[in-house]
Order: C-alpha cells, then sequence, then structure tokens
C-alpha cells in the first residue's frame, strides 16, 4: 500500500498552499466583511486550472481527477471557506453533473468553458419544499415542440447570482415521482424567464452567494436536457457523491489550519509563570485535534482514490461529509477555547471560521439524511 502523493500531485498541492497563503489568506476578512469575492481573484484561480482540476484535459480540465481536486479544496479551505464553497458548487456538483451525463456535445460546449473559469457553474435543487426531501420538487418543466417550459423556484443555490450555467432540477411527470418523473437540464443565464430574486445574508461563508432563482416560463431546447429524460435525480446523487467527499476535503484544510494555530499559540501564551502548552488540559485537546484529523485526512483521500478508481462510493462519500463536517466543528470549537478570548474576536480568524463552519453540518445533504444514506446501504449489503 503506497499513500505518497505522485510528483505531480505534490507540485499541486505546493501551489495550491502557496496561492493560499499569499493570494486568499490576506484577503479573507475582506471576503467574510463585504460578502464577495474580487473578480481579480476569481481570475487568478482561473488562470492557476482551479475550476477545471478533476476534469479531463480534453475539456479544458487539469486532469488531476479527484485526488486533485481534494489537494486542492483541503489548500485552500486553510484559507477562505467561502472560496471553497464556490469551486464546491462550481466543480464538485454543478459542471461535474454534465461530465458525468452529459453528451459529448453537451461536454464541448457547456464543461469547457467551465473548466477554464470562464464560466461559473450552479447546481439548483433546493426548494422551499424541497431540502432533504430532495424527491419533493415542484419546479415543473412541460414539453412543448422542441423545447421545454420551466416553472418554478429554487433556494440556498450557491453561486446562483453569480453563474452563467445552472443545473436545473424539474418535475416532467408527477406520476412518476423521483424516480423517473424528474429531469436534469443544463440552463443558460441569460435564458429570457430566468431571473436572480435575491442574495441570502447568511451566518457565515458570506463571501459565496447563496441565491434564491425564479424561473417563469422560461424556454429550453430540448438538447438542453442532460442525461436521460426522467433520470434528474439519479444525475443528482452521483453529483452529490462527489460533492460530499469534496466538503470532507475542505473541513479536513480547516481543522489543519486551526490545529497549527491553536499549537503556535499554546506555545507562545503565557499564564501563571509558563506556557499554556505545558498544561495537561491544552495537551489533550491538541491530541484529539490532532487524533480527529488523521482519521479525516484518511477516509477523504482513501474516498478519493476510490472514486478515481471507477468504485462504488457512496456509503464512503456520506461517511465522509458526516465525520469531517462534525470533526472539524468539535476542532475549531477547542481551537477558541485554547485561545480564550482573542479566539472570540472578530479581527481574529477563528471567530469567521466557527461560523463558516457551521454550514458544513447542513448542506450537500443534512447529516441526519448521510446517516440515513449509510444505514439504508448496510442494511442493503451488508457491513464490512
Amino acid at each position: 500500500m503506497d499513500f505518497s502523493l505522485s510528483e505531480e500531485l505534490t507540485m499541486l498541492r505546493d501551489m495550491a498552499r502557496k496561492f493560499t497563503d499569499q493570494e486568499i489568506k490576506p484577503q479573507a476578512d475582506a471576503i467574510d466583511r463585504d460578502g464577495d469575492i474580487p473578480e481579480s481573484l476569481i481570475k487568478q484561480m482561473a488562470e492557476l486550472g482551479f475550476f477545471g482540476i478533476c476534469f479531463p484535459e480534453e475539456y479544458g480540465g487539469v486532469g488531476a481527477g479527484e485526488l486533485g481536486y481534494c489537494i486542492v479544496s483541503e489548500e485552500v479551505s486553510r484559507g477562505s471557506a467561502s472560496i471553497t464553497v464556490l469551486l464546491g458548487a462550481h466543480a464538485s456538483i454543478g459542471a461535474m453533473s454534465i461530465y458525468l451525463d452529459g453528451t459529448e456535445e453537451q461536454r464541448k460546449k457547456y464543461l469547457t468553458p467551465l473548466s477554464t473559469g470562464e464560466n461559473i457553474a450552479a447546481f439548483a435543487l433546493t426548494e422551499p419544499n424541497a431540502g432533504s426531501d430532495a424527491a419533493a420538487i415542484e419546479t415543473t418543466a412541460v414539453k412543448d415542440g422542441n423545447e421545454f417550459v420551466i416553472n418554478g423556484r429554487k433556494i440556498y443555490i450557491s453561486n446562483g447570482s453569480i453563474a452563467d450555467t445552472i443545473i436545473v432540477f424539474a418535475v416532467t411527470d408527477k406520476a412518476l415521482g423521483a424516480h423517473g418523473g424528474v429531469t436534469a437540464f443544463i440552463v443558460e443565464a441569460n435564458l429570457p424567464g430566468y431571473k436572480v430574486v435575491r442574495d441570502e445574508d447568511k451566518m457565515g461563508i458570506r463571501g459565496s452567494h447563496t441565491s434564491e432563482l425564479l424561473f417563469e416560463e422560461m424556454r429550453v431546447p430540448a438538447e438542453n436536457v442532460l442525461g436521460r429524460y426522467g433520470a434528474g435525480f439519479l444525475t443528482a446523487m452521483k453529483a452529490l457523491d462527489r460533492g460530499r467527499l469534496g466538503l470532507g476535503a475542505g473541513c479536513l484544510g480547516a481543522a489543519k489550519e486551526v490545529l497549527d494555530m491553536s499549537a503556535q499559540h499554546a506555545k507562545e501564551r503565557k499564564q501563571f509563570g509558563k506556557s499554556i502548552a505545558d498544561n495537561q488540559a491544552i495537551q489533550w485537546m491538541l491530541s484529539d485535534m490532532c487524533s480527529d484529523i488523521y482519521a479525516m485526512e484518511s477516509i477523504v483521500y482513501r474516498t478519493a482514490w476510490m472514486c478515481d478508481q471507477g468504485m462504488k462510493f457512496s456509503r464512503q462519500s456520506a461517511i465522509v461529509k458526516t465525520f469531517c463536517s462534525e470533526k472539524a466543528d468539535e476542532i475549531i470549537h477547542k481551537a477558541i477555547q485554547i485561545h480564550g478570548g482573542i479566539g472570540y474576536m472578530k479581527d481574529f480568524p477563528l471567530e469567521r471560521m466557527y461560523r463558516d463552519s457551521r454550514i458544513n453540518l447542513i448542506f450537500e445533504g443534512t447529516n441526519e439524511i448521510q446517516r440515513m444514506i449509510i444505514a439504508r446501504d448496510i442494511l442493503k449489503k451488508g457491513g464490512y
């Protein structure tokens, strides 16, 4: 068993880490405060290939696979969770839907500009009455000649207001339900009838645009059906497997960053005439944080390897999402405790990272839903 990175992946990690340290970290507080990621930073990421890390070179990507994407997601998360969400919504679920189920023509037309970062993608599944119960979507798509007319509303859509290409899931046969009655569509943001209602004001990941979208008599060419007609729910689930894995990698990066910060602070902070790092209570927190990170790293990259090998990884992806999001939340909680009052201040990164972390237990499918997915798979296929 060889767990070492190839030379190419090592270079990718070093490049992403250097970019994060030099470009993202100095702007992270401003991104959170202003609620926006500077266009100049997005352009730099595009030039470095971040938007197409996991896609083949023939479609404008880097060809580094899921391993490569997880490496970049981990490193970027050390600087800004908002940027991690931008990349995740774009590559892991938005553009990924086209890569997984698109025709060759659709890949060339849409995936190529998405891979290069010329265009940004979004994934529009959630609705007011369809969150964890994704099968309950009410947005409809009615066939009219060589077009489909889409009507409905989507909420909490990451990248929604900045996306050029949106994957929209709509009911095409209500009688068939989720399995056979939902279809995925590739929608261009400049189509008549497409409207961005608003961006949400959030607790964390404030630099990420989380939007409400409205579709009013929006006409989409029949050629923009993504995957098999009626099989949109399967497309969504395949993309979300990737999204949950990438989310785990982001949680890993944030956890590593706060462990480094906590260890350094513990050595420098003096109380009662000695470094607080000498206190067993602090040492045990650092030890627990490190142990959890070791487990997080192990399951993230093992699952990414499974994905790249073409193996089934739905159960493992749900485990990664659940375990890593909860452990990252606990690790940042411990980090604030180690830092004391300074960790609670808004001019210190931990306060922002604590707010950013909370959403990881909710989006890409709540952790309660992930536990149901894992349990059902165990009962169907057995344990290990």
